[in-house]
Parts: C-alpha cells; structure tokens; sequence
C-alpha cells in the first residue's frame, strides 16, 4: 500500500485499489483499511498521508525518484565473458598456433566467471581440440586435450540443446576421436538448427565423405563465397573420384581467392594441387606449387608443420623417381625432422639410401581385422605397400592396399591413393584398377 501511495504521490488513490494492493482478492471492510493507513501514517508521519474525503488518499510529501544505472566497470564486466567468446573465437578461426594457446587461457578464465553458459565451454573445446591437432602427426599425440574437449562440448550441448555453435563443436571434436557417426549426426543436427551459419557446414563437410562432403562444401562457399579450406575439401573428393580435373578447378578456385582472404589461410591447397599436377605429368608447375606450399611454413599456421612435411615427401617421391637420389635423401630428410613418424618418407630415405629391407611376407604380414581397420592400421598397410613398391613388387603393394581399403572404416581412408607421388598409380593403372575403384566407390 505504501508503496502505491509513493508511486502516485501528489495524486488521489482511491480506496479500492488500496484493497486491491494490500489484500489482492480478499474481502476486507473499510475498518480494515483505515487500521492500515493508520499503521502506515505512525511510520511515515501523519501529514505525509492525507484522507480525502469519499475518493481515498494521498501521499502528501516530497518524493524523489532515482533510477539505478550501472557503472561502466560493471557493464565491463558483465560483456567481458561474451567479449571473450568473441575475441578467442576469431582468434581459433586463425589455425594459427600461438593464437590457439592464448585462446584456451581466454576461454578458461571466462568460463570461471560463466560456468552455466554454453559459450565458453564451446570456445574451449575448440580450443582443446585444436592443441590436439598440433600434435595429430605426432607419436604421442595430446589425447588429454581432446578428452577435456569433448568433455566440454557435450556439456555446451547440455546447458544449450538448441545451440548450433554447441553441435557443431561436439561434431568436430567427435571425428577427431574417430566417432565419424556421431560426429557426422552433431553437425547435422548443427546444420539444421542454424542453416545459414556457413561455420556448421564447413564443419559438416569436415566429418562427412563422399557427396555429403561436398555437398556441404558447396553450401559453405554459397555462405562465404572463396573460403580457401571449403574448396580443398571439395577437391579431395574429386581426387578420391578420380576426377582430377575437377579437382584442379576447385583447388584454383580456392587459391584464386585465398590472397585477398586476411581472415583465412590456404594451407594445403599448394600441396595437394601439386600432387594432381604431379600425377597428370606436370612436374615443373608441381615443383612450383609445393614450393609455394613451403613458403608459408613459418606463418604459425596450425596444420604448416604437417602439411610441409608431406611437400617435402612429394618432392623425395619426384626425385627418387627421376633418379636425383641425393636430392631425394634430402627431400625425405626435411620430412622426418618435422613429423618423426613420417612412415612414408621413412620408406623413401631408406629406398633411396639403398638400406630398403622386405619381408618375403609383407604382402601378407598383418592380414585381418587389424589391417586398415583404423587409422594406424591403415597407414601401416599402406607403407608395408609402399616398400613393396619400392622393391619392384608393384602387383602385391597393390594388393596390399587393396586389401587394407576393404576393412577400413567408413570415410575418407585412401582418398590420396590417385595422386600419391611414391606409388604412381597411374603408370600401372590396370595393376592398380581394384584399389582404386575401392577409393572411388568409397567417395561416391
């Protein structure tokens, strides 16, 4: 009541809204409204609440209004996380690898000051997963990290069921785990709740094979036209599917647009337009191509160390072929000092150092289900194959990768096999003809 009679000070309020106010729908006599005004009137003092007579009362005394406005530290410190969210995400979007470490600090101390919000928890787990792409190529990659990422994906999931960025996370996170069905079904659902945020079918594209693949590449690039990484994952489905010349277009494409892109890089693209170059018998644009690839080696980008590695052995593969072994040696060299577990340019140093050894069994070493059944498995068989190859037994190199193609996974497994630059595939393409069909039928 007292609170009405303020509000309206200087203004007459009648006697049933002062019912209403203090007794909602309760009926109560005029007795007890006036014991009430009474009450009111020995807190606030007599004059300040005046009677007029037949309409009610009213509040007689000065009222002054504040309205409560927060200070500008404090707005600062209610933007700060959502600020944080935003700066650590533009900096993930970098691949660059001292950004991705500062991005996991950002969004740590942010999700200490919102752990019920499911936008840091996104912007961790992205992060995790991203420290654990540094070291994908490694003997002991940083599992801890993917396992903190997945932990908080799921939980963005949790407290936002309908956030795409949230789906869209856990589907990354889960294809790095090897969960290629579930990750596939998180960035669909990603897909379907925000249609047209270009990131969550970039990432659909990123988990998917074959035409969900590119499909989805496709509706990134109608969402941000020239994004450099949209083209090349089109590209790999076209080498996969033999098409070679599709797969150029769309690898130029990508490289075409990627110098105006400040934002984004075209890491790999160089790369594996060498190999398509490569493999339709241009060697001096290919050479050049990887060359391009390696200069940009020391921009910090997070896959640089990576994809670097595998220029270097293409170009081992493309001299030892030429029979320049001394700048083959060194070419597989530069390879292994930045992945030490580069099984293939392992098998190209010691081809040409002349120290290449092979099992009379190879071909048949590793038979069952372990052979190509995951990733390890898979990259194993395929330089048990290259060994074979290396050794001139080309026909049971191709059976091994054939075999190894047959109990592999779902996905994307073998896809390089068209363009691989120690195998040649195309020089023998009717001893090679089983596996590669097995690759393209996989792409379909």
């Amino acid at each position: 009541m007292l609170l009405l009679l303020v509000a309206r000070a200087g203004h007459v309020v009648a006697k049933d809204d002062l019912v209403r106010a203090g007794w909602m729908d309760v009926a109560v006599s005029d007795n007890s409204l006036e014991q009430a005004i009474s009450s009111l009137r020995r807190i606030v003092g007599r004059r300040c609440i005046e009677t007029v007579p037949r309409r009610g009362y009213r509040f007689g005394a000065v009222v002054e209004r504040e309205t409560r406005r927060e200070t500008d530290r404090a707005l600062d410190v209610l933007l700060a996380p959502h600020r944080a969210f935003i700066e650590g995400r533009a900096a993930l979007e970098t691949l660059e690898v001292h950004k991705v470490a500062r991005a996991r600090q950002v969004f740590e101390t942010a999700l200490s000051a919102m752990p019920d919000h499911p936008s840091p928890h996104i912007g961790l787990a992205t992060a995790c997963a991203m420290q654990f792409e540094m070291t994908r190529a490694d003997p002991a990659p940083d599992m801890d990290a993917l396992a903190t990422g997945v932990r908080h994906a799921r939980e963005a999931c949790r407290l936002d069921p309908e956030s795409g960025e949230a789906w869209a996370t856990l589907g990354f996170v889960l294809d790095r785990m090897g969960e290629s069905v579930d990750a596939s079904a998180a960035a669909k659902r990603a897909a379907a709740l925000e249609p047209d945020n270009w990131r969550h079918h970039f990432r659909l594209s990123f988990v998917s094979w074959g035409d969900e693949r590119l499909r989805s590449a496709h509706r990134t690039l109608t969402l941000l036209p020239g994004f450099p990484l949209a083209h090349y994952l089109a590209a790999t489905v076209h080498v996969a599917r033999q098409a070679l010349g599709e797969a150029e277009r769309e690898l130029t494409a990508g490289l075409r647009t990627a110098g105006g892109q400040a934002r984004f890089n075209a890491v790999a693209l160089h790369w594996l337009h060498g190999l398509v170059l490569l493999a339709r018998g241009d060697e001096a644009r290919a050479i050049a191509e990887f060359e391009m690839e390696l200069g940009a080696e020391h921009g910090g980008h997070l896959y640089a160390r990576e994809c670097c590695a595998n220029t270097w052995y293409a170009i081992g593969a493309l001299r030892y072929h030429q029979g320049r072994l001394d700048e083959a040696r060194l070419a597989f060299q530069q390879a292994i000092s930045r992945v030490a577990g580069h099984a293939m340019a392992q098998v190209g140093l010691a081809a040409a150092s002349g120290r290449l050894t092979v099992d009379p069994e190879a071909d048949t070493a590793g038979r069952g289900v372990s052979e190509g059944s995951d990733v390890r498995g898979f990259e194993a068989a395929m330089a048990r194959a290259a060994r074979l190859r290396m050794a001139g037994s080309i026909a049971r190199a191709a059976s091994v990768v054939e075999r190894a193609l047959g109990s592999a996974p779902g996905g994307s497994a073998g896809w390089i096999l068209p363009v691989e630059p120690l195998f040649q595939v195309r020089a023998c393409p009717e001893i090679w003809a089983a596996p590669l069909a097995l690759v393209r039928n996989r792409a379909a």
